[in-house]
C-alpha cells in the first residue's frame, strides 16, 4: 500500500480528521493514529511547517494554514467520495473500504470527482455518516458540520441504564478496526439506524433484536449518536 501513499496528504487529512471531532492536533495525536514514532512525526511536521502548509502555535497544537485547510479538504472529499463508491456501486464489504478510499484518495482527479457526484446522486455523507466536505468547490450541496445535533457514544450512557440512540456518524478512527465494523454491520449499528446502548465489561454494547457488538471504551468516544 505504501507506493499508493502519499505523507504529506495523509498528515493534513489527519489532522482534519482530529479538527473535526473537537480533538486537538498535536504531534502526539498524529504519532498514535498514524502509528509513527514521535521523532518521524517531528521531521514531517517540519517540512510541512517549511512548505507553508502547518503552523505549529505556542502551545504546541498545529494549525493548518489556509493552503493546508484546502489540500486537506480535497483530500478528505476524494477519501469519502471514494467511499461512497465502493459501497453504493461496487459492493465492496462495509468493514474494508475504508483501508481501499484510503489508497483511492491519493490518485483520483478532480474529474473523477465531479463524475462521482452525479453519478452518486449529489452525496453529502460518507456510508459511516461522516460530512463530505468542500462540495461546493465543486459546485455540490454540503451537509451538516461534524458535531452538529451529535454527542459522543461515552457521553450519552449514565450508570448501566440502557439508552436508545440513532448512530449517526462513526469516525475514521473506528472505521480502521476491521473486526469492529463487521461486528458494527451485523448488529445494524450503521448510520441513521437506532440501536440500544449499554455499559458493557470493556466498553459500550450497542446492537438491536438481540444481538449486540462491544465498542472499546477509548474508540466509543469516536462513534457519534442522537439520543431518542
Amino acid at each position: 500500500m505504501s507506493d499508493l501513499i502519499d505523507t504529506t496528504e495523509m498528515y493534513l487529512r489527519t489532522i482534519y480528521e482530529l479538527v473535526e471531532e473537537g480533538i486537538t492536533p498535536l504531534r502526539a495525536r498524529i504519532a498514535e493514529r498514524l502509528h509513527q514514532s514521535g521523532p518521524t512525526v517531528s521531521q514531517t511536521v517540519a517540512r510541512m511547517e517549511r512548505d507553508g502548509l502547518v503552523t505549529v502555535e505556542g502551545d504546541r497544537h498545529l494549525e493548518l494554514t489556509d493552503e493546508g485547510r484546502r489540500l486537506a479538504t480535497r483530500v478528505m472529499r476524494k477519501h469519502r467520495l471514494a467511499e461512497r463508491l465502493l459501497t453504493d456501486v461496487i459492493g465492496l464489504p462495509w468493514e474494508l473500504v475504508h483501508a481501499e478510499a484510503c489508497r483511492w484518495e491519493h490518485v483520483m482527479s478532480e474529474d473523477v470527482e465531479r463524475r462521482l457526484i452525479e453519478l452518486l446522486d449529489q452525496p453529502t455523507e460518507s456510508p459511516y455518516g461522516n460530512p463530505i466536505p468542500g462540495l461546493a468547490e465543486l459546485g455540490g450541496t454540503g451537509g451538516e458540520e461534524f458535531m452538529e445535533g451529535v454527542e459522543s457514544l461515552s457521553d450519552v450512557l449514565d450508570g448501566d441504564t440502557p439508552v436508545r440512540v440513532r448512530i449517526r456518524r462513526i469516525s475514521e478512527e473506528v472505521q480502521k478496526d476491521e473486526v469492529l465494523m463487521a461486528a458494527l454491520h451485523r448488529v445494524g449499528a450503521t448510520p441513521d439506524n437506532d440501536v440500544q446502548a449499554t455499559q458493557g465489561p470493556e466498553g459500550v454494547l450497542v446492537g438491536s433484536g438481540g444481538e449486540t457488538a462491544e465498542i472499546e471504551a477509548e474508540l466509543a468516544t469516536h462513534v457519534f449518536v442522537r439520543r431518542l
